[in-house]
């Protein structure tokens, strides 16, 4: 037997003030609304600094920014998380010193 499965429901969004409907699944909306007005708020900076005309060059160097943004945070992500193996080495170190003695 053949189960459809649910496909959510179509979300109605604005961005630099269009109108999209978007497919969502079913508990993800709040996160494509949050999705949607991070962008819009981007294009709207990108698009008041008047350097750049156009609502597709504006998504382009929106999307361009963001990507940079999410590069740095997981460069970021990586640094602290190695900083954090190399203190818990330390430590486990320190403790099997003490449980030797």
């Amino acid at each position: 037997m053949n189960q459809e499965q649910n496909p959510g429901a179509l979300v109605s969004i604005a961005i630099l003030d269009k109108e999209f409907k978007i497919a969502c699944k079913d508990g993800e909306q709040e996160v494509l609304r949050a999705s949607a007005q991070y962008l819009d708020k981007k294009m709207r900076e990108i698009r008041h600094h008047g350097r750049i005309v156009g609502v597709d060059r504006i998504a382009v160097i929106a999307a361009l920014n963001i990507s940079h943004e999410l590069l740095e945070q997981r460069q970021t992500y990586k640094l602290l998380e190695r900083d954090l193996n190399e203190r818990i080495r330390i430590l486990q170190n320190k403790i099997e010193q003490v449980l030797n003695k």
